[in-house]
């Protein structure tokens, strides 16, 4: 501003503060997350954040997403080892197994799993791959994520007259 004695004068365009529209990455990138989530909740944000990196071009905003992502998988890593809340449980069981609805019994452990992610997901932080590397491992890691999810929220207890019984599969001492 200018005062009296002085020869500057006020541009208020310059002065007014113009709103800033923010990205949707920028809106996914301040998603707030933590232990305090569910499995669901986290599974879900993963995803959110892998489908925003296949989308993106900017080395900023795929680094952001990676970090968080990163991030996102080790409160994953730490929701893998508590049993599951009473809502999941409910929500992992069916009344009737339909094989397509259920989890495959080929699957991959679920930490198992999360580890290949991480690990996907620091190569490209590492930034040493090829432009057209990196694109693959991004899809790769796009499709990784996206198969954990989809194990992870299959249904997997069968409601019968005797109570919960876990359906099939390849790790059936394993709860996720």
């Amino acid at each position: 501003m200018a005062n009296t004695d002085s020869n500057t004068t006020a541009h208020h365009q310059i002065v007014d503060i113009q709103p800033v529209i923010e990205s949707a990455i920028s809106n996914l990138l301040k998603t707030p997350l933590g232990t305090t989530h569910d499995l669901f909740q986290v599974l879900d944000t993963c995803v959110r954040y892998v489908d925003a990196l296949v989308e993106c071009n900017e080395l900023a905003a795929r680094m952001a997403l990676c970090g968080r992502l990163l991030a996102a998988l080790e409160v994953l890593r730490v929701l893998l080892d508590q049993p599951l809340p009473e809502h999941l449980i409910e929500r992992l069981t069916v009344d009737k197994v339909e094989h397509k609805a259920c989890r495959s019994g080929g699957s991959i452990d679920s930490e198992e799993m999360r580890q290949y992610c991480s690990a996907l997901t620091l190569v490209l932080l590492n930034q040493q791959a090829s432009t057209d590397l990196q694109k693959h491992i991004t899809g790769l890691l796009f499709q990784m994520v996206n198969i954990m999810s989809d194990d992870l929220t299959a249904p997997r207890f069968l409601r019968t007259e005797s109570g919960l019984v876990m359906i099939e599969s390849k790790f059936t001492h394993i709860v996720h």
